[in-house]
C-alpha cells in the first residue's frame, strides 16, 4: 500500500472513530448539513468494496460504519426525526 492510501485509511478510521464519538449526531443532521451520513459511507463503502473485487454487501458495511448491526445502533442511538429536522430535510432537496 502506498503513502497516500494509507494517509487515506488513516483519516477515514480517524472519520468513523469521530462519528462513533458523537452518535448526538443524528444522520438526518449530517444529511441537511453536509449532505452525506452514515448511510451514505456504507454505500460508497460497499460499492467501492465491488469497484476492487470484493463483496461487502449494504448491511456489512453499516456494521463497519456504525461499529455494531445497524438495527442495535439505530435502537440505541437513533431519535424521531423533528418536524424542525424534517422541515430542513425537505427544503434541501428542492
Amino acid at each position: 500500500m502506498d503513502k497516500k492510501t494509507q494517509i487515506e485509511a488513516d483519516v477515514f478510521r480517524k472519520l468513523l472513530a469521530h462519528l462513533d464519538n458523537h452518535k448526538e449526531v443524528q444522520n438526518i443532521d449530517l444529511m441537511i448539513l453536509a449532505d452525506f451520513c452514515r448511510n451514505c459511507l456504507s454505500k460508497w463503502y460497499s460499492a467501492s468494496a465491488a469497484d476492487h473485487g470484493e463483496e461487502i454487501d449494504y448491511e456489512q458495511a453499516r456494521e463497519i460504519v456504525y461499529g455494531m448491526p445497524y438495527s442495535e445502533w439505530k435502537e440505541k442511538h437513533q431519535l424521531k426525526a423533528t418536524p424542525e429536522q424534517l422541515a430542513a430535510f425537505e427544503a434541501k432537496k428542492k
